[in-house]
């Protein structure tokens, strides 16, 4: 916690040496020019205290931008303004993200985006296959399907501030970071609503 200016005036006083050369009547220069000082050191506490904030970046309001720019963002997938806790977000997700090529990293990605997703791999269609199974060939192996529903709102969190709209929908960023996160050789279908 930063210590306050008459925290400091009163440190300062103390370390004063007594005497008639520096007065103790709260009028004179010299208690006057202490209280400046106390105010001085006061300043460069709290910036120091907020300092500690701003290097989390879960905290961070000043320095988000450089965390963005250490962290590459933002992201190209994001179009319009994002809110301050949706950066914040971002940078956060980055910074602990270990990446993936698994069915349940791609599902967290998508949750964490907003989006509830289920993820349908096919298989080639070989000679062992039930005859029920659709015929496909082998290069259905690299495909995959990302399913999630024909709308998909996303509610802001207590954080947001008042100028910022309460939900917002659209399934674009969805399919802009998948396909962009995907594994090179594989080819990524969306579809929405029932099957």
């Amino acid at each position: 916690m930063a210590l306050t200016r008459d925290d400091y005036h009163g440190i300062l006083h103390a370390l004063a040496p007594p005497g008639k050369a520096l007065p103790r009547d709260p009028e004179s220069t010299w208690q006057r020019l202490l209280a400046a000082r106390a105010g001085a050191f006061s300043r460069l506490d709290g910036r120091s205290a907020a300092l500690l904030e701003e290097a989390d970046p879960r905290t961070a309001s000043e320095l988000l931008p450089d965390w963005e720019r250490v962290t590459g963002l933002p992201d190209p997938c994001v179009t319009g303004e994002q809110t301050a806790a949706e950066r914040s977000d971002a940078v956060v997700r980055v910074l602990t993200g270990t990446g993936g090529a698994s069915r349940p990293y791609f599902i967290g990605l998508a949750a964490d985006l907003g989006y509830d997703i289920e993820i349908e791999d096919y298989t080639a269609h070989t000679v062992t296959s039930d005859v029920s199974e659709p015929l496909r060939s082998i290069e259905w192996r690299w495909a995959w399907t990302v399913r999630g529903p024909e709308v998909t709102v996303r509610d802001k969190n207590v954080v947001s501030g008042a100028d910022e709209p309460l939900a917002s929908w659209g399934n674009e960023r969805l399919e802009c970071v998948i396909s962009r996160l995907a594994p090179a050789h594989t080819l990524v279908l969306f579809a929405y609503g029932e099957e």
